[in-house]
């Protein structure tokens, strides 16, 4: 099985003495909980691996009930952004464990950028480190699928999809349901307040269509209907960022207010987003 550079660095970090959090973070299906599976075959250590995605929101309970005593003990945590104020309740019990020295190390998976760092920073400063696994690239792809450039630049840097490409119906309908649909409802809509979907994917929609291309927020207004205004467009565009599918590249400017002015170039994270 193809592994990543990331599962070195963090193989490296838990065989370390208990010192931080393992925070992992990036988009969906870009081999996360893939990663930690060979980390934990690849070590001895006892461990549990969950995951939040069955749990309701507002229950962070469970949590409390993953802790264990037995020493060097390793606790794996996926999608943990979906509980409620999870950044304290990790932070509670990670430095009640500190102080009565039970050695639990934990890593935390999640696929929203946004929630996870506003967690860490507002509850767990100095207490973790992180790992960004981006999309896969064209050498990445290459080396595990024997792809060539020509179906890296159309079916993009989905591992999971790359059974898939010999029907391109079965692939762009997994690429929209599995990936865009459940990124979208998931990581942004079941956790931000969103006063209008319909726009949002709307305009992940012209931006795909316009990925490459500088357009104005003006511009995509006028091909909205119930768009608000141009502050509105470039906070839904920070969150389909967040999420790991599209981004709005600033103009490079020697000033902050300039270079906020510009219109931004409309770019996927991964061009299986426009093919798909």
């Amino acid at each position: 099985m193809f592994e990543r550079a990331h599962l070195q660095i963090l193989i490296k970090r838990t065989l370390e003495a208990r010192r931080f959090i393992q925070v992992v973070m990036g988009p969906r299906q870009v081999g996360k909980t893939t990663m930690v599976n060979q980390l934990v075959e690849k070590l001895s250590i006892p461990h549990h691996f969950t995951s939040a995605d069955a749990v309701a929101a507002s229950d962070n309970i469970w949590l409390k009930l993953k802790q264990s005593k037995r020493a060097d003990f390793l606790l794996i945590i996926d999608e943990i952004q979906k509980i409620d104020n999870w950044s304290e309740t990790v932070k509670l019990l990670w430095d009640a464990d500190t102080r009565t020295k039970i050695s639990i190390k934990v890593i935390l998976l999640g696929s929203s950028r946004m929630l996870l760092q506003k967690g860490l920073t507002e509850s767990l400063a100095g207490r973790f480190e992180t790992t960004y696994m981006g999309h896969w690239s064209f050498i990445e792809m290459q080396a595990a699928f024997g792809w060539n450039a020509e179906k890296y630049a159309w079916f993009g840097g989905y591992p999971g999809s790359a059974t898939l490409i010999d029907d391109e119906v079965r692939w762009k309908n997994y690429i929209q349901s599995a990936l865009i649909e459940t990124s979208v409802s998931k990581d942004i809509l079941m956790t931000t307040r969103i006063d209008k979907p319909a726009l949002m994917k709307r305009l992940f929609e012209l931006g795909c269509l316009y990925s490459g291309q500088i357009v104005s927020f003006t511009k995509i207004l006028g091909q909205l209907q119930d768009a608000g205004n141009t502050t509105t467009l470039s906070h839904y565009l920070n969150l389909l960022d967040t999420a790991g599918l599209l981004t709005g590249i600033e103009k490079y400017a020697g000033t902050i207010l300039r270079k906020r002015a510009s219109s931004p170039k409309f770019q996927v994270h991964n061009t299986a987003l426009i093919s798909g």
